[in-house]
């Protein structure tokens, strides 16, 4: 069974569901200019290391560049990034972890925006944070996990 190309209709999400229960990943294309396709692999090697690759693939098709506001396009399964979300690539993939985590409740079909919805998908983004920093051999890596979980602490969100 092929994954639909657009997650819109009744079908298509019960499709989509079905398949990511049975294990099915995307093959996460980047498409944009080359300085945020590169961004966009430092982001990825630290989610990675993380060991959160196959969770972002599971729920996420594609990671596109775009000019306007940063955002899940759940129909597409995807995430679009305008180049300053992906300047700093520890903050880039703890966004896309949270991201693929609205994915993830949309394709569950639970209630995947609002205020109830964000605070869980932060969580999310912050257990990342916690895990790169303890998994991280690099310094710099762990100090930028410090720096995003405190200011994290202070999130209404939370």
């Amino acid at each position: 069974m092929e994954f639909p190309k657009r997650i819109y209709t009744i079908e298509e999400h019960k499709k989509a569901g079905e398949l990511v229960k049975k294990g099915y990943k995307h093959r996460l294309r980047v498409k944009g200019s080359s300085t945020f396709k590169q961004k966009v692999r430092q982001a990825l090697k630290l989610v990675r290391a993380a060991g959160y690759y196959s969770f972002l693939r599971t729920y996420i098709r594609s990671i596109v560049e775009i000019d306007g506001l940063t955002q899940l396009r759940e129909a597409d399964a995807s995430i679009w990034a305008n180049k300053y979300a992906v300047q700093d690539p520890v903050d880039a993939a703890s966004l896309f972890i949270q991201k693929a985590n609205h994915m993830k409740e949309y394709l569950e079909g639970m209630l995947y925006f609002g205020g109830a919805a964000e605070a869980r998908s932060v969580r999310k983004r912050i257990e990342f944070l916690k895990v790169l920093k303890r998994e991280s051999r690099k310094k710099e890596v762990k100090e930028e996990c410090d720096r995003l979980l405190e200011s994290w602490r202070e999130s209404v969100f939370l």
